[in-house]
């Protein structure tokens, strides 16, 4: 099995975009993180979610691997872009939209997907 920072750092190279949250996009337990999520989909992102409340490791190792302290953290091709307030900036000057278009190409498509962590 992979260590809990290996997980991370797979979800942060491996997705398009990466939204590590509070809750599931079914069920967001906070309103930063329903924020990030808004913008990420007005934006028409392909959003791979991370819910952090199963463990406290998880916010730990995440912030431990961006530097960044605060939950939602929002990650294109492998790159933090921020938290809510950053992504919905990003999204109200359009600049979020341009930056999935150059990552991304402008044909992604817009699922959303939630990855689970393994915790041992």
């Amino acid at each position: 099995m992979k260590t809990l920072h290996e997980q991370i750092t797979d979800v942060i190279a491996e997705e398009p975009v990466a939204l590590f949250m509070k809750g599931t996009p079914q069920m967001v337990m906070c309103g930063n993180s329903l924020r990030a999520l808004q913008a990420l989909h007005g934006a028409g992102a392909p959003i791979t979610t991370v819910d952090i409340l199963p463990d406290p490791r998880i916010r730990q190792e995440l912030s431990a691997i961006s530097g960044w302290p605060t939950i939602p953290q929002v990650f294109v091709k492998g790159e933090l872009i921020g938290g809510a307030d950053i992504t919905e900036e990003l999204y109200a000057s359009g600049e979020l939209q341009a930056k999935l278009d150059e990552a991304l190409g402008s044909e992604h498509s817009q699922e959303v997907k939630v990855v689970t962590l393994e915790l041992g």
